[in-house]
């Protein structure tokens, strides 16, 4: 099948080229665009007690939800607000509130919420929708805080605009450029590479040119889907999405033009070379691409909406950049024949390198001491994960200097630290008798009692009287984990505990949201790890025609999976992080069980190759070694450099994901491709393959000469060759 498609596309490459740039172009003009959100509430399923607390608060008080962002004022010199500065402040609000900015209801100015030490004074901004996170709702909080700064100018006072429409702008500008970083740094990274690497400026540039269309065609086809689907995506998944189709695409790439450089060492016509490597490369480039794609598809079953969305649109951005690596990328080098390789001729000899010799060789004589080795050094990195803690605080991993984080944290030393996002406890009678008001302030002095709870409000009871609110500050930081297991364990607990006979009980606020999320977590943990490695190995059984070799590979993988999140926990633990964002260990199993798996299926696949050319095994595993290693050390490079270029963000989120991935692609390529696999497989022998042996050639084998070029040859023209992957 890979042979047919290699003859079409380099038979009819221009036909193929403008297939792809039609499609890259009527996305672009036609697809809708993708859809963002900062709510982590979105993310929620319905059925949640947060989500349900939400909706029936919306109904039963209508107009009088939390602000939708906070104007904290303070002086300059840090003493306390006097009559004259608060008077001033009043004056500011009133001004703001007149000039009437869209989607913001009031300003308000009375009465003045001053905090205990009289530093600050806080003035609520209401917005007349209910998404605070809403894009037009945070334009004109940016406006509204230009406008207040040009008010405040060389006088006594400051000002910092903080809270959810003012934090949800700062993430979105925070996210832009973090977008911008990675859009020009990836790129240049990959041609920086690649231009060491084959010392071709056309081999440099056109990977990046071709990857730049596949991003086109992918983020079109997912803004489709998002738009299908009706679910927004989270506001740092567009940075993933650009590293995974430049780090993967390059993969594959990679893996076909290493592939297409042998076969040229080896005396091929360059247009019969590209289809002999669409050819050989293909199923392994389809069994990579599958693994990422089932691994990323299988997310649409998690619990939570930012998952479920960014896992769809990585399968449909791995989906496309697989069919341009087996279709565009040939047709491409089809017009370029060797001329791609200019000025560089090294694609005509074979490399003089000998450390993938000598690593195929040592794996090959001695498979227990490397496998030993090689599986000691990942297990005793896995034991950070013992020292493992979830991170919620979606603000902390911003940057300090943004306005709506240096607010926000003078707010919390001020006040309680939950006064700037308290936790709403609703008693629902479902429509039946009022509720008591004695029971009522009862139930208040038992939410007061509890351990961490600053403050309750007295309840707010709708005019029907059956549906009562509570406004429950806490001592903690509303976001911290500690603040997490207070919602969801002893307030939770003595909320249902001492409610009125009759009332259903329901918790909401953004601590609620993340107790759920927490929850929700845990499920995905259960499901969604089992159900990836499962569907995966299902792929590698198809693809190595066995049972054995799949399990191997998991095992292997999920050991470097393991490993991965240990050191990422010890490395944030020594740069002094609290904890770890709460998605990172579902981030890191898919992207590292499902890329890293790309290399241990690149070594497995020629290993099978080599045996059915007739090689003993040892032989074959120090041919498959050596032949690969430079293109999995190659592809490895680039993609780790593509994720590490998150750690440069300001975002901890990405800071933490892109140090992960990198981490554990390496480690995936370096020590668990190059050395477990390969190892264990010698010591496995034909129970490796069980039931399909891939020993002796087969009538279906392509056989060709495993020789060295002639003595005295130069360019590698004159005797066939069997060429290593470098």
């Amino acid at each position: 099948m890979f042979g047919r498609i290699g003859r079409y596309v380099v038979h009819r490459p221009w036909r193929t080229i403008a297939v792809w740039i039609f499609a890259a172009v009527a996305l672009t003009v036609l697809a809708p665009p993708l859809p963002a959100t900062s709510n982590e509430a979105d993310f929620l399923p319905s059925d949640y007690d947060s989500v349900r607390a939400g909706e029936l608060q919306e109904r039963a008080f209508p107009g009088s939800e939390r602000p939708a962002a906070l104007m904290v004022f303070g002086r300059t010199d840090g003493e306390p607000l006097g009559p004259a500065d608060r008077a001033e402040i009043s004056e500011i609000a009133g001004a703001l509130h007149a000039m009437e900015y869209p989607l913001v209801a009031e300003v308000t100015t009375e009465p003045q919420v001053v905090s205990p030490d009289g530093n600050l004074v806080l003035v609520p901004i209401l917005a007349t929708v209910q998404d605070p996170f809403d894009e037009e709702l945070g334009r004109s909080i940016g406006k509204l805080r230009e406008d207040a700064g040009s008010m405040l100018e060389d006088g006594p006072l400051k000002l910092g605009v903080t809270g959810d429409a003012a934090t949800g702008l700062d993430i979105r500008e925070s996210s832009a450029a973090t977008d911008a970083l990675v859009m020009l740094a990836t790129p240049l990274l990959i041609i920086l590479f690649l231009l060491i690497l084959f010392r071709s400026p056309l081999i440099a540039l056109m990977p990046v040119l071709i990857i730049l269309v596949v991003l086109q065609v992918a983020t079109g086809l997912i803004g489709v889907a998002a738009e299908l689907m009706g679910m927004p995506a989270d506001t740092s998944a567009s940075a993933i999405l650009i590293v995974v189709l430049f780090g993967v695409g390059t993969d594959y790439l990679l893996f076909l033009l290493f592939r297409y450089r042998e076969q040229l060492r080896a005396g091929q016509a360059p247009r019969q070379a590209l289809i002999r490597a669409v050819s050989r490369t293909g199923s392994t480039i389809t069994s990579a691409a599958g693994t990422e794609i089932v691994a990323f598809a299988v997310l649409i079953f998690s619990t939570l909406g930012i998952l479920r969305v960014m896992g769809p649109a990585l399968a449909i951005a791995v989906a496309v950049t697989m069919a341009a690596a087996l279709t565009l990328c040939p047709a491409v080098f089809s017009l370029l024949g060797t001329k791609a390789f200019w000025p560089s001729t090294s694609w005509r000899r074979e490399p003089r390198s000998e450390l993938p010799r000598r690593i195929g060789s040592l794996v090959a004589r001695r498979p227990l001491p490397v496998a030993l080795v090689a599986a000691g050094v990942p297990v005793l990195l896995a034991l950070g994960v013992l020292g493992f803690r979830s991170d919620f605080d979606s603000q902390a991993s911003l940057p300090d200097d943004l306005e709506s984080v240096r607010a926000m944290e003078e707010l919390r030393e001020a006040f309680p630290s939950g006064q700037s996002d308290p936790t709403l406890i609703i008693l629902d009678a479902g429509g039946g008798p009022a509720l008591d008001t004695a029971a009522l302030t009862g139930y208040e002095q038992s939410l007061r009692d509890v351990d961490g709870v600053a403050e309750v409000l007295p309840a707010e009871i709708t005019a029907t009287g059956d549906v009562a609110r509570f406004t429950v500050v806490l001592d903690l930081n509303p976001t911290d984990g500690e603040a997490v297991e207070l919602v969801s364990g002893t307030l939770r607990d003595v909320a249902v505990s001492e409610a009125p006979d009759g009332t259903e009980v329901l918790v909401g606020g953004t601590t609620a949201v993340l107790a759920d999320i927490q929850k929700a977590i845990g499920h995905d943990y259960r499901l969604v790890f089992p159900l990836a490695g499962l569907v995966i190995m299902s792929v590698l059984a198809l693809m190595l025609r066995g049972i054995i070799a799949p399990a191997l590979l998991m095992l292997s993988v999920g050991l470097g999976f393991v490993a991965t999140l240990g050191t990422t926990v010890l490395a944030f633990g020594l740069m002094g992080a609290n904890g770890l964002t709460f998605t990172l260990p579902v981030m890191v199993y898919l992207f590292v069980i499902a890329i890293g798996t790309d290399y241990c299926i690149l070594i497995v696949a020629r290993l099978r190759e080599e045996l059915g050319r007739g090689l003993e095994p040892r032989e074959a595993i120090s041919g498959a070694v050596e032949r690969s290693v430079p293109t999995v050390a190659a592809a490895a490079v680039i993609l780790a450099g593509s994720f590490g270029i998150l750690v440069l963000a300001d975002n901890a989120v990405l800071r933490q994901v892109g140090f992960a991935v990198a981490f554990g692609i390496l480690l995936s390529a370096f020590v668990i491709a190059m050395f477990l696999v390969p190892a264990a497989a010698g010591l496995l022998g034909r129970r490796m393959w069980w039931p399909r042996d891939p020993y002796g050639p087969r009538p279906d084998a392509d056989h060709e000469p495993a020789v060295r070029p002639a003595a005295g040859t130069n360019n590698g023209e004159s005797a066939p060759v069997h060429a290593g992957a470098g």
